[in-house]
């Protein structure tokens, strides 16, 4: 089947279904539905895609952790950094040790070489898996967070470990320093790589604006082609590629405190982004759906080359290594937990231990995804002396049956124990994010009333076009006067904003600006979240861009 229909089918099975999660009669989460598609797909209408790994990785998981790692609250993530770390790297190193043994001990015709590649793989949890399952489970904004840090940063721990357990299959030999050295390389290259490509992209493109102009279609372009750029360059340099484009969306939002576009090419990016994301998150799924038929017409197949009496022995199999994953996980974040407050109280902190509920949640959203989808099937299909790679239809089985087995857990766990969670432990909550919100807007407020007091304090000697200016700042100051006496947060209606003359247009733009510059300025500090910040210039650009001329025809 010719490629671009394949990706049309694919894109049309994301429409419908968005449109079908919302006309079921019962809540089912988004992602299963995808799946069922796909399989129905390749089930009844023959449409099997030949999945090639290699590609997938660099069509779609690039842009997506670029999407996350630039829209990822980058306060909280520094705040929380040490549960972070904890979780993307000691978790990950927790479950290759205790799942290797464990998968090899429950079968015993995969090598331990083998199960340990096998446990590598299925350490990462998938970020677009976990904002998929937990879109419709009230978890708390600071463990949401927590876990999206570590879906972004355990995706180079779990790659590099399967890297490694794969050479000891297909060499024999393993070297614990050699390792921990090379992944110390591979972790720190893919972190300065990204850096580096942002920056010098950025550099030079706002070299480009500065002598031509800004539009925001070269704008977006440029936005969509860094993540690809920033892969590719790591992979050049045999570093993680993964952490580079995560890393590279960070830095793109660190990039652009300083250095901002136009208002008009941020919020058409923003919508080509987000269309980007729902697109790529959807095909995934599919893509997933679409290889179960196929998984389940091997099982027999594998099922004796692994020596188990049945099929039914080996999807047991599958539901016990994914349950054994939940135990493992839930006992490092009890253990991670115990020793934070440990830690806490020694420094004479005030701390508690997580209920068990939380815990339990934090174990439940460990959903794998697309990165072990596409790294399990990126096993060598010999080894150097020509014979077939040990066990390998059994482990990408076990993987592909992981993968759905944990989407299913989450989708009914993750409701349940998440429900009155944060009603019932405010402090889940990050703290202060309504003062800050109604901080952000005085301070934004403010700003434009300096502003505009400055550009009439600047007016020219004619006296007519005194009198113009000082009449159109009278009513902008009325504006804003009244936005800090009475908390209104949109001041006039646009409608009205429309028709007022070009002096007061004037003067309502270099508002706005005063009140951009002041919410990069808090954010730049600290002194606000960078999420808070894109909210709140989201609601300045859409005032601003209904004051410009061509929003106004």
């Amino acid at each position: 089947m010719p490629v671009v229909t394949m990706a049309l089918v694919f894109l049309l099975a994301v429409v419908v279904s968005t449109f079908v999660v919302r006309l079921l009669p019962i809540r089912v989460p988004l992602p299963l539905l995808q799946i069922a598609i796909g399989a129905v797909l390749s089930q009844f209408f023959g449409f099997e895609v030949t999945f090639e790994p290699y590609l997938f990785l660099l069509l779609f998981i690039p842009p997506l952790l670029f999407l996350d790692g630039w829209r990822i609250p980058k306060g909280a993530f520094l705040h929380d950094w040490r549960a972070i770390l904890t979780l993307a790297i000691g978790l990950v190193v927790f479950t290759v040790a205790g799942m290797g043994y464990f998968i090899h001990w429950l079968l015993p015709a995969v090598p331990l070489a083998v199960a340990f590649a096998l446990a590598a793989i299925l350490s990462p949890t998938d970020p677009v898996a976990v904002s998929a399952m937990t879109a419709n489970a009230p978890v708390p904004s600071r463990l949401m967070h927590i876990l999206e840090g570590e879906s972004l940063l355990n995706d180079a721990t779990g790659l590099v470990c399967f890297t490694f357990a794969v050479t000891a299959v297909m060499t024999g030999q393993f070297s614990p320093t050699s390792a921990s050295w090379h992944f110390m390389l591979v972790a720190g290259g893919g972190v300065l790589t990204g850096v580096a490509v942002t920056w010098a992209i950025g550099r030079l493109n706002r070299f480009l604006v500065r002598r031509a102009g800004e539009e925001p279609a070269p704008q977006i372009l440029v936005s969509l082609l860094i993540p690809f750029a920033a892969y590719l360059a790591a992979e050049h340099l045999h570093v993680s590629g993964i952490l580079a484009a995560a890393v590279a969306g960070i830095a793109m939002h660190y990039g652009e405190l300083s250095d901002r576009p136009l208002p008009a090419t941020r919020m058409q990016r923003a919508a080509v982004w987000d269309t980007v994301q729902a697109a790529l998150n959807g095909i995934i799924f599919v893509l997933l759906g679409d290889q179960l038929p196929r998984m389940l017409r091997q099982l027999p197949d594998v099922a004796a080359q692994v020596g188990t009496h049945t099929p039914w022995h080996l999807l047991g199999y599958m539901a016990v290594i994914t349950l054994a994953l939940g135990v493992l996980r839930f006992a490092w974040v009890s253990i991670a937990a115990f020793a934070g407050v440990t830690y806490a109280r020694f420094k004479g902190e005030a701390r508690t231990m997580p209920s068990l509920r939380l815990r339990a949640v934090a174990s439940a959203a460990g959903v794998r995804g697309a990165i072990t989808l596409a790294g399990i099937l990126t096993l060598p299909l010999l080894l150097p002396d020509g014979d077939a790679f040990p066990a390998r239809d059994a482990v990408i089985l076990i993987a592909m049956g992981v993968i759905v087995l944990s989407l299913l857990i989450a989708s009914v766990a993750l409701p349940l124990l998440a429900r009155g969670l944060i009603a019932g432990d405010p402090a889940l909550e990050i703290s202060g994010s309504r003062h800050d919100e109604a901080h952000a807007r005085v301070a934004a407020t403010e700003a434009a009333i300096r502003r505009i007091e400055q550009a009439l304090a600047d007016t020219p000697a004619d006296a007519a076009n005194q009198a113009l200016r000082s009449e159109a700042g009278l009513r902008v100051l009325d504006v804003y006067q009244r936005r800090l006496d009475y908390g209104d947060p949109s001041g006039e209606k646009l409608t009205d904003i429309r028709r007022l003359a070009a002096a007061e247009r004037s003067l309502r733009l270099k508002a706005l600006a005063a009140e951009r510059d002041e919410l990069y300025r808090l954010c730049r500090t600290h002194a606000i979240e960078d999420d808070l910040m894109r909210r709140l210039v989201r609601e300045v650009d859409l005032i601003e861009s209904s004051l410009t001329p061509r929003a106004a025809h």
